[in-house]
C-alpha cells in the first residue's frame, strides 16, 4: 500500500480560495494568471507528492469555472520543429488540441490560442487554417520590439501594441500552454498593456508548482524539479529580493530571478504603480502548506530524482540532450545520497539478465524486465524469439496477482504463432517477435474462451503505479503501451540489438 504524504482535498479547497482572494486583494477587475508547468496530468507532482492528484490543477479551475476563460499559448518555432511533450510523445501543436479537448471536458471557457512570434509560414498557417475552421479563435502576437532591455519600446505601441488585444470578458483570464517557452508571460504582459489603455484595472500572478517557495533550498521535492529541467538548466536558488524586502528565505528559480528587475519595471510602466516585490510576490502557489508527511514526499522525491537520471542516460544514448545535462543529473542524484540501484527494480533486471547470458550463449542479447508490485513482490519477464521482454513481464505479473501457476498458458501457442506468421509471411516484417500490444491483443481475444485469462485481463488495471525497469531502451511501441498501463518504467542506456533503423 502506498503511503500518502499530500492532501488533495485541502489543496483544491485552499489555492482556490487563495486566487479569489487575490484577484480581491489586488482591487483588479481582471487578474491574468500564467500557468507555469503541466495544467493536466501533471505526473511529475503526482510522483514528488504522493497523494496528489495528476489533474488537480484542472480541478482547480473547474471549481472557479464561472469566473475563468482559458487562452493557450504556442511558439511558432516549436510548431516549425515539431517540438515534442515527452511524457505524450505528441507535437506541440498536437497537444494544443488536447488541452483544448481536456479543457472542454471540465466545462473550461477555452478563449483563444495565441501563436507567440508569429513567423509567416506554410506549417504555422497549417495550423491556424485547422484550429479556426474548427471554431477556435487564434491570434498572432509577433516578437516584442526592444525585449527585454528597452522598457519604453517594449511598453509602446511599437512594442506590446503592436500585437491584437485579446477579447477577454471574465475576471480570472488562464494564460497556459503545452511547455515552457511559449510565450506566457510576454502574453500576459501585452494583455495588461491593452487593458490599463482600456482604462481596466488588471493584475498578473504567476502559478508554478515547483520548486516549492516555502520549502528548504535542498528539499528533495525541490532537487527533483532541477532534475526534472537539467535539459533547461533550470537551478533553484533564494529569492534575494524576497530576502531583502521581507527578511525572509523564500525558494524560486534561476529564469524567474533573472527576469524579475525587467517584468517589475514593464509592470511598473504599465500601471504606474508597483504591484511586486519579489518573483515570490507574484506567486500564488499554496501547495507546499498542503504536504502532510513530509518524510513520505522526501522518499518520493529521492525515487524521481534517480528515475529522472535514467531517463537522462537514456535520452543522452539517444543524441536527444548533451553531456552538460546527463552530468548535471548524475550530481543531483549524489547531492541526495542515492545510487540507480535504489531504484528496487534495477538490480532484480540487471541480475537475471546476467544469469541467463551466462546459462548460454543463445542468450547474449536477452532482454529482461523487472517490475514491483503493490505489495512489494518483485516480478520478472525476459524476451524470447516468441515476444517482448515487456509482453513476458506483464503476463507473468497479472499471474502472479491471480495466483496463476507459472506453467499455466493463458494464450495458447496456436495463437501466438498464427500471429507470428501474420506479421512475416502476410505483413512482410523483418522480426516475428510479438510486441506487448499484439501480446495483449492475443490475451484479450483468449478472454472470450478462457477464463483464466479473462481473470488476468481484469488485473491490467492493478498494474498502475507499479515500477518497472528495462535492460535495454525499449521501442517506441511497448513504451506506450506501458504509459497507458501507467507503469512507471525506466531502461539501461543500451540498445535491443545493432539497427539503425529496424530496431
Amino acid at each position: 500500500m502506498h503511503k500518502i504524504g499530500f492532501d488533495a482535498e485541502k489543496y483544491l479547497e485552499e489555492q482556490s480560495k487563495y486566487i479569489l482572494e487575490r484577484i480581491e486583494a489586488g482591487n483588479t477587475q481582471r487578474l491574468y494568471l500564467e500557468f507555469g508547468g503541466k495544467l493536466v496530468q501533471d505526473k511529475h507532482a503526482m510522483r514528488v507528492l504522493p497523494g496528489f492528484d495528476e489533474n488537480a490543477k484542472i480541478k482547480l479551475l473547474a471549481k472557479m469555472k464561472d469566473h475563468a476563460e482559458i487562452i493557450i499559448c504556442v511558439y511558432a518555432g516549436d510548431i516549425l520543429t515539431q517540438k515534442t511533450r515527452q511524457d505524450f510523445g505528441i507535437t506541440y501543436d498536437l497537444e494544443v488540441m488536447r488541452l483544448i479537448d481536456m479543457f472542454r471536458a471540465y466545462e473550461l471557457e477555452v478563449n483563444s490560442v495565441v501563436i507567440t512570434r508569429y513567423v509567416d509560414q506554410p506549417a504555422v498557417n497549417t495550423f491556424i487554417n485547422k484550429l479556426e475552421r474548427r471554431g477556435i479563435k487564434t491570434y498572432k502576437h509577433t516578437s516584442t520590439k526592444g525585449y527585454p532591455t528597452d522598457v519604453e519600446t517594449i511598453v509602446s505601441e511599437e512594442g506590446y501594441g503592436k500585437n491584437p488585444y485579446i477579447e477577454v470578458s471574465r475576471p480570472l483570464v488562464v494564460i497556459t500552454a503545452p511547455g515552457p517557452g511559449s510565450g506566457k508571460l510576454a502574453t500576459s504582459l501585452s494583455q495588461l498593456y491593452h487593458e490599463n489603455k482600456r482604462n481596466v484595472r488588471a493584475g498578473y500572478a504567476k502559478f508554478e508548482t515547483f520548486p516549492i517557495w516555502n520549502l528548504p533550498l535542498k528539499h528533495p521535492v525541490n532537487i527533483a524539479y532541477e532534475a526534472a529541467t537539467v535539459d533547461l538548466k533550470d537551478v533553484n536558488m533564494i529569492d534575494s529580493f524576497h530576502l531583502e524586502k521581507y527578511g525572509s528565505m523564500a525558494v524560486n528559480y534561476n529564469r524567474d530571478l533573472e527576469l524579475f528587475p525587467v517584468v517589475k519595471r514593464i509592470i511598473e510602466k504599465i500601471t504606474g504603480e508597483t504591484m511586486y516585490y519579489s518573483p515570490t510576490d507574484m506567486g500564488v502557489n499554496r501547495i507546499g502548506s498542503c504536504i502532510v508527511d513530509d518524510e513520505v514526499c522526501q522518499q518520493a522525491a529521492r525515487q524521481e530524482i534517480i528515475r529522472r537520471y535514467l531517463i537522462a542516460r537514456v535520452e543522452y544514448r539517444k543524441g536527444l540532450i548533451d553531456e552538460d545535462a546527463l552530468n548535471r543529473s548524475k550530481l543531483l542524484m549524489d547531492e541526495v545520497g542515492c545510487t540507480v540501484e535504489d531504484r528496487s527494480v534495477v538490480r532484480p533486471a540487471l541480475d537475471y539478465a546476467q544469469k541467463k547470458r551466462e546459462l548460454c550463449s543463445k542468450y547474449e542479447n536477452v532482454v529482461v524486465m523487472a517490475m514491483e508490485l503493490a505489495d512489494g513482490r518483485i516480478i520478472t519477464g525476459r524476451s524470447s524469439r516468441r515476444m517482448v521482454a515487456a509482453a513476458a513481464l506483464i503476463l507473468n505479473a497479472i499471474k502472479t496477482l491471480c495466483n496463476i501457476p507459472d506453467e499455466v498458458l493463458l494464450i495458447s501457442p496456436e495463437i501466438l504463432e498464427a500471429l507470428q506468421n501474420l506479421k512475416t509471411d502476410v505483413l512482410q516484417k523483418a522480426k516475428s517477435t510479438l510486441n506487448l500490444e499484439e501480446v495483449l491483443s492475443a490475451l484479450t481475444i483468449s478472454a472470450a474462451v478462457n477464463p483464466l485469462a479473462q481473470m488476468a485481463v481484469e488485473k491490467l488495471k492493478c498494474l498502475a503505479g507499479c515500477t518497472a525497469h528495462c535492460t535495454a531502451i525499449l521501442n517506441d511501441s511497448d513504451a506506450a503501451i506501458l504509459h497507458d498501463l501507467r507503469i512507471d518504467c525506466t531502461c539501461e542506456p543500451e540498445f535491443s540489438n545493432n539497427n539503425l533503423y529496424l530496431g
